[in-house]
């Protein structure tokens, strides 16, 4: 899949889409488990990418999927080692995104120690919304998260409760990974997480961003 980076025509291939586990300590409480030292990533494939107006399709592996609602970083030029000072310069855009995870089976991965790339990798696993310029968001650590199923508010919470700011974020991923545009960040979810079923219509929104509308 391509995307179109604000002000970097032609289109760019997406790359990485690295997530972020437990960057809220209200959700890490919910989840019992402990708030992290550093920052948890994981990976899922562009192929779980779902742009709104898409719908998720509930994997039959799974009876337990739930919904998670993330602020997305779009990465616009390449960098590695990169300085906590410069990190935001090297976000194009911002997007609000759905770490959609099969929760059941990510329980048994955690029982068994393994990793949890099958709950978290289906196919359109990962919805975005459209893009947002990184010049019109002042400041990615005052935004307002809402995630409303059928009408009803599931999440919201501001982005300052971020354990790991998004600058922290790009800092230290980039001293594991290259960073190269058209990579995607998804930098946590807070408290609220739960199922959804099909039929459900979910909207996500942030502060400043244009909404994901996304259908099961």
């Amino acid at each position: 899949m391509k995307i179109e980076l604000p002000g970097a025509p032609p289109p760019v291939s997406v790359g990485k889409l690295l997530c972020i586990g437990r960057n809220y300590a209200d959700h890490a409480a919910e989840m019992q488990r402990a708030v992290p030292e550093e920052p948890m990533v994981f990976l899922k494939p562009a192929s779980a990418l779902i742009r709104t107006g898409e719908a998720v399709r509930l994997p039959p592996q799974s009876t337990n999927v739930h919904h998670e609602i993330e602020l997305v970083a779009v990465m616009g030029t390449e960098g590695k080692h990169i300085p906590e000072d410069k990190a935001l310069d090297h976000v194009a855009a911002y997007a609000v995104g759905l770490d959609m995870t099969a929760r059941d089976l990510q329980a048994k991965a955690k029982e068994r120690r393994h990793p949890w790339s099958v709950a978290k990798g289906f196919d359109t696993f990962a919805p975005l919304g459209p893009l947002t310029p990184a010049s019109e968001i002042k400041n990615p650590q005052d935004l307002t998260l809402r995630l409303s199923v059928n009408g009803d508010v599931r999440q919201e919470a501001s982005t300052e409760r971020l354990i790991f700011a998004v600058r922290n974020l790009v800092q230290y991923c980039s001293q594991i990974f290259t960073l190269t545009p058209g990579d995607l960040l998804y930098t946590g979810t807070p408290s609220g997480v739960g199922p959804v079923e099909d039929g459900d219509e979910l909207e996500a929104t942030a502060t400043g961003i244009d909404p994901l509308r996304v259908s099961v």
